[in-house]
C-alpha cells in the first residue's frame, strides 16, 4: 500500500475537510472533533454533490445539496437512503496526514 503525504494536520479545520485531486476525481479528506481522518471521493451518491461542502459531525457528513448522511468510516449512507461513496484509506502520522488510494470498486 502506498502512502501519499496530503498536508499536516493543522491544515484541515476540525469538523471540516480538504480536497485533494486524485486519479479519477477530488477526493475529501474529513477531520473529525476527535482530530481522526478519514476520505471519501468528493460526491454524493445520491446526486453527485459535493461531500467536501458538507457539515461534519461525529464520524458522518451531512451532503450540502440534499442532506443525506454518509458514514465517514464505510462511506455508507445512512439508513433510509442506500448508496456508497467511494472509500481510502487516511491516517495520521506525526502530525501529517497521509491518504492511501483504494482502487476497489466497492466502498466499504
Amino acid at each position: 500500500m502506498k502512502w501519499f503525504d496530503i498536508c499536516s494536520l493543522d491544515d484541515i479545520n476540525p469538523l471540516g475537510a480538504r480536497v485533494v485531486a486524485g486519479p479519477k476525481g477530488d477526493i475529501a479528506v474529513f477531520r473529525t472533533a476527535d482530530d481522526q481522518v478519514f476520505a471519501l471521493d468528493d460526491r454524493c451518491p445520491h446526486k453527485g454533490g459535493p461531500l467536501s461542502q458538507g457539515i461534519v459531525y461525529g464520524k458522518q457528513v451531512a451532503c450540502p445539496l440534499h442532506n443525506w448522511q454518509i458514514n465517514l468510516d464505510s462511506g455508507e449512507a445512512v439508513a433510509p437512503d442506500v448508496g456508497c461513496a467511494h472509500r481510502h484509506e487516511a491516517r495520521v502520522e506525526n502530525g501529517r496526514v497521509l491518504l492511501s488510494l483504494n482502487d476497489a470498486a466497492e466502498c466499504a
